[in-house]
């Protein structure tokens, strides 16, 4: 089925890959192509309108990386020109977005578009909400938008079928999987052409971690604020995304740390309270199982709950870091000296540091120290979950585009 452009029932193989490889009206895309900007801007507008911010918050995050500006600004650091080099679209990019976050698609393939690539992206038949609301937007958007973008530009939905997936796989310039390491696995015995190329973006691990120094140094606001952009992290996509933190380290003396643990906790009962958070009953039994499971192994030697929302772990040390989902609102505490201590502890799967509390210059020591076992961001509490043109310590942009020498 075909999503976008409009919502209309299958159509063949063959059909859909002469139409989206068709040369659109107008003639070819180029990077940073002023009909694509001119969509996505309208794009973002829609997003940002006060209706669909309050059904789906998140979205507002997208809205905001599709601006006119930042848009503009994306095209730039690309530097199209300088020194004998051009830049120019890969082809025909194939989209393989996940199911539990429902709107990394519209990230990769907005800046594929925006390369001047023309796409095609399988959407998940399981996502739902803010992928319906996306998708809403877009066909919402397109009346008014070049016929340029209806022409090489398609989000289709199918079950299953190796066939299918095989066939587009074998038509792509550039494929990008994302999702569990079982599915990328999965997806990568489908051959490309010899020229194509891939991008991918396996199970990846977050964790958070407070400088306890820091939070006592913080004003009351400023801890507040810090609890609800942890609180997002923690709660958007379920705790599900490759970005959300799924453990929280403690870095300062242990009886300080207590103190601002206790605090923090508080806190953030209060904002999961404010925003009438919730999860479900089924939800809360699978976090029983998971954490009280962790106890009983010796990973942990206190589990307590909040209510249904929030579980609280603690770990018996640094080494039992839980890097796979324990059920949305799970928070494990490990508390260690300094950062030097947490850093032999990273490892390549570890992507997200979101943290508070740290100097700048405390952070670039940890990233010499980290070197290459692992992290490709650290970010502010609040941040974690918020998508950048490099992600996985790739230049998206640069990825959907290559380069021609003109000498």
């Amino acid at each position: 089925m075909v999503k976008f452009p409009h919502f209309s029932a299958g159509v063949g193989l063959d059909t859909l890959l002469t139409d989206v490889n068709a040369e659109p009206p107008g003639g070819r895309l180029v990077v940073g192509d002023e009909r694509i900007r001119d969509f996505l801007v309208a794009f973002s507008r829609r997003l940002l309108r006060p209706d669909v911010a309050r059904r789906h918050p998140e979205l507002g995050s997208l809205g905001f990386f599709l601006r006119k500006g930042e848009l503009a600004r994306a095209v730039a650091r690309l530097g199209d020109g300088v020194a004998g080099q051009r830049r120019a679209p890969r082809g025909l990019v194939l989209h393989f977005p996940p199911a539990n976050v429902d709107t990394i698609f519209v990230y990769s393939w907005a800046l594929s578009a925006l390369a001047g690539n023309h796409n095609v992206v399988r959407i998940s038949s399981r996502s739902a909400g803010a992928a319906d609301a996306v998708l809403e937007a877009l066909n919402d958007v397109l009346a008014d938008a070049d016929p340029a973008v209806a022409q090489t530009q398609r989000m289709v939905t199918y079950e299953r079928d190796d066939t299918l997936t095989a066939a587009l796989s074998a038509a792509c310039d550039l494929r990008v999987l994302w999702g569990g390491d079982a599915s990328v696995t999965a997806l990568r015995r489908h051959p490309i052409r010899p020229l194509a190329r891939e991008l991918a973006f396996p199970d990846r691990s977050s964790f958070a971690a407070i400088s306890v120094a820091g939070w006592r140094a913080a004003t009351a606001q400023q801890r507040r604020a810090a609890v609800a952009g942890f609180a997002n992290d923690l709660y958007w996509f379920d705790q599900a995304a490759c970005s959300s933190p799924r453990d929280l380290c403690w870095v300062g003396e242990p009886a300080d740390a207590e103190d601002a643990r206790a605090e923090f906790t508080g806190l953030l009962a209060e904002e999961i309270s404010l925003r009438k958070w919730t999860v479900d009953p089924a939800m809360a039994v699978e976090k029983y199982v998971a954490t009280y499971g962790l106890a009983a192994e010796g990973a942990a030697t206190r589990v307590t709950f909040a209510g249904n929302a929030l579980a609280e772990v603690e770990l018996a040390g640094l080494e039992e870091l839980q890097r796979g989902w324990l059920g949305a609102g799970t928070v494990c505490h490990v508390t260690v000296g300094s950062l030097a201590e947490l850093a032999p502890a990273i490892r390549r799967k570890d992507q997200t540091l979101a943290h508070f509390g740290f100097t700048l210059a405390e952070l670039d020591d940890f990233v010499t120290l980290v070197a290459g076992r692992g992290l490709d961001r650290i970010v502010p509490f609040g941040q974690a979950l918020t998508f950048a043109g490099v992600w996985d310590g790739l230049d998206l942009l640069h990825e959907f585009t290559r380069i021609i020498t003109v000498a």
